[in-house]
């Protein structure tokens, strides 16, 4: 998981550049690890990333975070968005679904991802937080390192 999260943050410095964000990386444990399709959730991740430097408020953070709790690896996107409009939290991911007033994509992105995500046994939860913004939560069984 680590190698993972440092390529996906290697990938999204220069988005979180072009956008005036500040882009926060937690330190991931090297013995969390996760078996599944490394390129299906790189793009999930990837999606949730470019969409929270798309809508967060300028000069604000975006935080990626990875840890486990229990049985589960948990990987949070975090922005400053300003928070959902009501009742919109499980409608953002229905297939070409817009809810910011940037209308440059198609609406499919965290519908996407969220099959990316269910592909490896895994779920994709939106936690919105009023007037601040949003936390993207991808919830992955957890694997035991083996040692070499």
């Amino acid at each position: 998981m680590a190698d993972f999260i440092a390529e996906v943050k290697y990938a999204s410095e220069l988005a979180a550049d072009i956008r005036g964000s500040k882009f926060t990386v937690s330190h991931v444990d090297v013995n969390l690890a996760v078996v599944g399709d490394r390129d299906l959730l790189y793009a999930a991740i990837g999606n949730l990333l470019q969409n929270a430097f798309k809508f967060t408020h300028d000069h604000t953070e975006v935080t990626l975070n990875a840890y486990a709790a229990g049985d589960r690896i948990l990987i949070d996107v975090k922005d400053h968005c300003g928070g959902l409009p009501p009742g919109s939290a499980e409608r953002m991911f229905v297939p070409f679904t817009q809810n910011g007033p940037d209308r440059s994509g198609l609406g499919l992105g965290l519908s996407i991802a969220r099959r990316s995500v269910k592909a490896n046994d895994g779920t994709l939860t939106v936690c919105d937080a009023p007037s601040v913004g949003c936390v993207f939560t991808v919830s992955l069984p957890r694997y035991a390192v083996l040692a070499p």
